[in-house]
């Protein structure tokens, strides 16, 4: 039944898709901050562009997950690559003209459609077994590297010898709107729906298949907590220093405008390049040593901020955060898919999507008034507690159930 079904095409599309969506949040790590900043000329302001993207991202997860429980994966991805397009659009036209309703309206429908695209990787996890479920996930974002390739190569080039005027923003906006349409020609291409291949997948039930649990069901179940917080800290210090790394790069390290783009492209690459590899080392070691790992590997990385200033050193320290990123979310979402059936994936990852976008938002809008009134040493010691901490509870919870699990069966081994 597996062979006959399209699963490699159906991935190799929603790779393409993700690779084009990977060029327009490249571009949203690069310029956002400094787009808004520039319209509405207030400092302290540098991370309410990054801000208002995830916020609106956060809101769209839940029903944007619900809905590809409901009516199928792809018709919902194909409307956020739609209003990611257009949102484009709004962001280069209040660019040129000055207008801060136009670019906030532009910068929240990015945010809307990136909710929706974001979900992608629930399709992978689709059209794989439990046993390899993080390695089909990787797959599918494998396709981001090419975006951290992309994005750069054409970027950087309309920024090259340019400031960041207004005129210049709208060029690199609408550069971004042109790959979301790419994105929506991809998504659309994909047959059958990814929902249908999890459901042929599946060995016939016994019984008749009990609806789909609500999200408060699903919360209790073993393995979701650590998960949920694992994704939340991951995503919320991961894009806090992201999405600020423009102006740290340009005001605080003093380098070029256009030497940003590079360094967003090394943090792309640490975020996805390894994805594959990720998939195969989360499925080997599990889950819990995975969660914890790749946030204790964003806090060494983080750390490199402290001294490192150059250009090299900054991308290294980017390309590590982008790394223990990819390695906890990987994991988070191999075990929140594991723990749903097809009907319920959808629904519980666009939760998860919605409580780590308001995380990454919330830090995002704190960090960049700390990176304004305290500077980079300070956003560097916040977001390493901010990782760390979560990190060694989630070690010290998976090792509570390893001992209840080993008493339990001590115990049953010796009753008589």
């Amino acid at each position: 039944m597996a062979n006959a079904l399209p699963i490699k095409r159906n991935l190799a599309l929603l790779s393409a898709a993700v690779a084009a969506n990977s060029c327009m949040l490249h571009l949203i790590s690069g310029v956002a901050s400094i787009s808004l900043a520039r319209v509405l000329d207030v400092t302290g302001l540098l991370g309410l562009g990054p801000a208002i993207v995830l916020a609106a991202g956060a809101l769209a997860a839940v029903p944007a997950g619900r809905a590809m429980d409901r009516h199928g994966r792809i018709p919902v991805l194909a409307a956020g690559f739609g209003v990611g397009a257009a949102s484009c659009g709004l962001a280069a036209l209040g660019s040129a003209r000055g207008s801060a309703l136009l670019l906030l309206a532009g910068l929240a429908g990015v945010g809307l459609a990136n909710g929706a695209t974001l979900l992608a990787r629930t399709a992978g996890g689709d059209m794989y077994p439990p046993e390899r479920r993080a390695r089909g996930i990787s797959l599918v974002l494998f396709g981001a590297v090419w975006g951290a390739i992309l994005g750069p190569a054409v970027f950087g080039p309309l920024l090259a010898g340019r400031d960041l005027t207004g005129d210049a923003l709208a060029e690199l906006w609408l550069a971004g709107g042109a790959f979301e349409l790419v994105g929506l020609a991809l998504v659309v291409a994909v047959r059958p729906d990814p929902k249908v291949i999890a459901s042929r997948l599946q060995p016939e039930p016994a019984e008749p298949a009990a609806p789909a649990a609500p999200i408060r069901e699903l919360l209790g179940r073993p393995g979701v907590v650590p998960a949920l917080l694992a994704a939340q800290m991951s995503l919320g210090v991961m894009v806090g220093v992201m999405t600020l790394t423009g102006s740290i790069v340009v005001d605080h390290f003093h380098h070029e405008h256009h030497d940003v783009f590079p360094i967003i492209g090394a943090h792309f690459l640490g975020m996805y390049a390894l994805v594959i590899v990720v998939g195969d080392l989360v499925d080997r070691v599990g889950r819990t040593h995975a969660l914890a790992g790749g946030l204790l590997l964003m806090a060494v990385s983080v750390s490199f901020l402290l001294w490192a200033q150059g250009a090299h050193a900054t991308g290294a320290a980017l390309f590590g955060l982008g790394l223990g990123w990819n390695l906890s979310f990987v994991a988070a979402s191999a075990e929140l898919a594991d723990r749903t059936e097809a009907a319920e994936r959808g629904s519980l990852l666009g939760f998860n999507d919605l409580l780590s976008g308001a995380t990454g938002a919330a830090l995002t809008l704190v960090g960049g008034f700390v990176l304004t009134a305290a500077g980079v040493a300070a956003l560097a010691v916040g977001a390493i507690a901010l990782v760390v901490a979560p990190a060694l509870w989630i070690l010290g919870n998976g090792a509570t159930r390893r001992r209840c699990l080993h008493f339990t069966n001590d115990y049953l081994r010796s009753a008589p």
